[in-house]
This record gives structure tokens, C-alpha cells and sequence, in this order.
């Protein structure tokens, strides 16, 4: 975990140097950002507020990568990301926090399918604050396997005493950090288990502004520059860029043979490429997910949510493995074509040419003797069991018919959906 240590420690010591200048053309065409999402941002990139002040939002989704994981060994092997405490791992990749704020609060549609929510399983409701974005903007700060912190009021008091361009203060009014906090609170925050002792009045107050710092970063997430429309294919409809043969081509199949519209809809101007669905798409297991592989770990997805949420066997049995479906916005951001992104919730591919002939030839090839990896499967011409079975989607993908030249064109296509693009 080298490279993802030493990438922490430039997240953290030159965020507002490397990462506000990542963003790139996306910010430059960008408005002015509104006060709270100034703030947003600035807690967005603060590495302060994790246990070890090693770990910011930014650590795990860096806009030069699509908001997504920016360490190319990591996404090339386990996918999943160390927090701050060193040895501690998540169980899935990073989603892209770019568009996730279009997500709408869960729910379940006429036609008896989950929508909306954040993270892979939805358990972002947005029922908290009513914004599945801020919901998930707080998630991470008291995950043991991420930022760490002992206390949501830990969180208060490193923002509140933080020197950020816009203050808490002068977004959410003189006296919201206006707390009386115990001399030890500094050393209760650097240890797990701990609480902050803090009087009724004030835990009342420093639980206002926990969700109102969700709400901040939800802001900044929201912001046109990290949802910038600012891609090739948005600059089409403006006259500014031109797809070529093969795109068109590709996106032709997009909307068509390929079936990738069913669940990453294209409606014109500003489209999000998705259904905020979830699926289960047959993906195999990560033979190198820290998390472990079956009968060791499996990965519920939706109905693992759904079954800690209290719902019926029969509900949340019928969603088990399902994950959310992500927006292609980004897909392929990344800083040269020789670092590696990961794709799927448990980032198995490592390549848009990999994960879309899965798509095509799932339910064609053999299945392979063992955990492969997408490399070896790809090399033995086979493809993995599914890591969960019973649920998987085999009316929309599995064995589209597509040609080598086909799935090619729609690479192509996904390809210009990076923003910052330069007309």
C-alpha cells in the first residue's frame, strides 16, 4: 500500500495546490461556487478530518479520476481502498461522486423495482437529510474501515476550528459552532471507541451541524464543477464537436442491440446514463477483494441493505447481490491512458474492452474452472460463476451477438463521456 500512503499524504498536504487544479477546463468553465459550496469543498479535500489526518473525501474520489479511486495498483488488483487506520479495508470500489447528487430519496416505483438512494446498496436513503448525496457524505467519517472518527462530534470540532476560505459559521449562522468543547477533545478524537463528552444543549447543536457539513459537501458535489456536463458528447449538442464514424456507430448500438439504454437511459441534453436502479449483472468475484471471496464473503448488495432495514425475506432475498447501476459520466477519466481504472462494484475489470465484452458474451462462454481474474479468464476464453447466482439479469446482457468491431464502437462511445473536454 505504498502508492496509496503516498497519495494520501499529497491529498493531504497540497489539496488546495493539486486538487482544485485537477479539476482543470471542468472548474475554468465553470460559475463562481456558491458560498456553501465553497465550504463543500473545502471539507471535501480536508485530510484533517479522519483519525490519523490522512484521509480526506478526495483520498477515495479524485475529480482527475471521475471522482473515483486515484491509486492505478490499487484499482489494477484489490479495488478497494485502505482507510485511515492502516490494514482496514472496504468491501467495494469507490463510486464516482460525480452526478450521485441526481440520485433522487429511495423508493420503490410502480413497477415494484428499488430506485434511488446512494452507495453500491442504496442504504444512503436520503430519508436523514432528505439528500441521499449528504446521507452518503457522512457515512464515511465514523467507518471504522475509512475516516475513522470516534464521534460525529469530532467531525464538528475539526471543521468548525479548521481555517477554510467560506467558515462553517458564516454559512450556517454566527453560533453554530458555538459549542463548549472539553479540553480532551482533540486527544478523544484521535482514539476509537471514545465519545466526546458534550451537555445535552451542545450534543443537540453539534448533531445540527453534522448534517449540516453532509449537507455541504452535498453542495459541492452538486456543484457544476463536479456535475459539468463538459464531455464530447455534451459539446455535440451545441455544434462545438463532432462524434466520429465509430462513435456514432457506437452509440447507435448503445441505444440499441447493445441494450445498454434499458438501464443507463440516454435522453439528450445533460442525459445521466442512468436508472438509479440496481441490478445484479453477474459480475464474478475479485480474487484479490481484501474483503475475502466465497463461502468466506459474498457481497448482498441491495438485499443485504434491505434485510438490515427490517424488510420481508421475500423482498430483500429477491434483491440479493443487485448493486446499484452507476452513470457512465467519467467512465474513462482518468490522467493518461496508461493509469488503470477499475469498473463494477468490486472493480473485477479493469478495462471498458473487458467489462463490455462480459456484457456481450456472459452466458456464451464457459465457465471458467476457478477465480480468475479478468486477464486470465480473458486469456482462457471463459468467464467466472457469478458471485451471487440466483438473481442474475439474463434478459438485458449475457449474449447480445455483438461483433469484436461492435463492442469496440461502443468503447468508443463510452470514451467520450470524460468531462473537460476541450472543443
Amino acid at each position: 500500500m505504498i502508492n496509496k500512503r503516498v497519495l494520501t499524504c499529497v491529498l493531504v498536504g497540497a489539496a488546495a495546490l493539486l486538487l482544485v487544479a485537477s479539476v482543470g477546463t471542468v472548474a475554468a468553465k465553470g460559475p463562481e461556487l456558491t458560498a456553501i459550496e465553497k465550504l463543500g469543498k473545502s471539507i471535501f479535500f480536508d485530510g484533517n478530518l479522519s483519525i490519523n489526518r490522512n484521509q480526506s473525501c478526495a483520498s477515495c474520489h479524485a475529480p482527475e479520476w471521475g471522482w473515483t479511486g486515484p491509486d492505478s495498483d490499487i484499482n489494477a488488483h484489490g479495488a478497494v481502498y485502505e482507510g485511515s487506520i492502516p490494514g482496514r479495508f472496504g468491501d467495494r470500489k469507490p463510486p464516482s461522486a460525480a452526478y450521485a447528487t441526481q440520485s433522487p430519496i429511495f423508493y420503490m416505483d410502480k413497477k415494484g423495482l428499488f430506485v434511488g438512494g446512494n452507495f453500491w446498496d442504496g442504504r444512503a436513503t436520503g430519508e436523514v437529510l432528505g439528500n441521499p448525496a449528504a446521507d452518503q457524505a457522512l457515512g464515511p467519517f465514523r467507518n471504522p474501515a475509512e475516516q475513522a472518527l470516534p464521534d460525529s462530534a469530532c467531525v464538528v470540532y475539526r471543521v468548525c476550528t479548521a481555517s477554510y476560505p467560506v467558515s462553517f459559521e458564516a454559512v450556517w449562522g454566527a453560533g453554530a459552532c458555538r459549542i463548549a468543547w472539553p479540553a480532551n477533545v482533540d486527544s478523544v478524537c484521535r482514539k476509537e471507541g471514545k465519545t466526546v463528552r458534550l451537555s445535552d444543549a451542545d450534543r443537540a447543536k453539534s448533531d445540527m451541524a453534522y448534517g449540516n457539513i453532509g449537507l455541504s459537501i452535498a453542495a459541492y458535489e452538486a456543484s457544476p464543477e463536479v456535475n459539468a456536463f463538459t464531455s464530447e458528447y455534451d459539446y455535440t449538442f451545441t455544434g462545438a464537436a463532432n462524434l466520429n464514424q465509430e462513435e456514432q456507430q457506437g452509440f447507435a448500438l448503445f441505444q440499441g442491440t447493445g441494450k445498454c439504454k434499458l438501464c443507463h437511459i440516454s435522453s439528450g441534453k445533460q442525459t445521466l446514463f442512468t436508472d438509479f436502479t440496481f441490478d445484479n449483472l453477474g459480475l464474478p468475484q475479485n480474487p484479490e477483494n481484501p474483503a475475502g471471496v466465497a463461502p468466506d464473503f459474498v457481497d448482498p448488495g441491495l438485499g443485504g441493505f434491505l434485510m438490515t432495514a427490517g424488510y420481508p425475506e421475500d423482498v430483500y432475498l429477491a434483491e440479493w447481490g443487485k448493486h446499484k447501476v452507476p452513470t457512465l459520466r467519467n467512465v474513462d477519466l482518468r490522467p493518461d491512458k496508461e493509469s488503470v481504472k477499475d469498473y463494477g462494484h468490486n472493480g473485477y475489470f479493469k478495462s471498458l474492452e473487458g467489462i463490455v465484452h462480459f456484457y456481450n458474451t456472459r452466458d456464451v462462454k464457459p465457465t471458467c474452472p476457478g477465480l480468475y481474474t479478468e486477464a486470465e479468464a480473458l486469456t482462457a476464453n471463459c468467464w467466472p460463476a457469478p458471485e451471487v447466482p440466483g438473481t442474475v439479469n439474463t434478459a438485458e446482457l449475457g449474449n447480445l451477438g455483438l461483433s469484436e468491431a461492435e463492442e469496440a464502437a461502443i468503447v468508443a462511445f463510452l470514451k467520450t463521456l470524460s468531462d473537460g473536454y476541450v472543443p
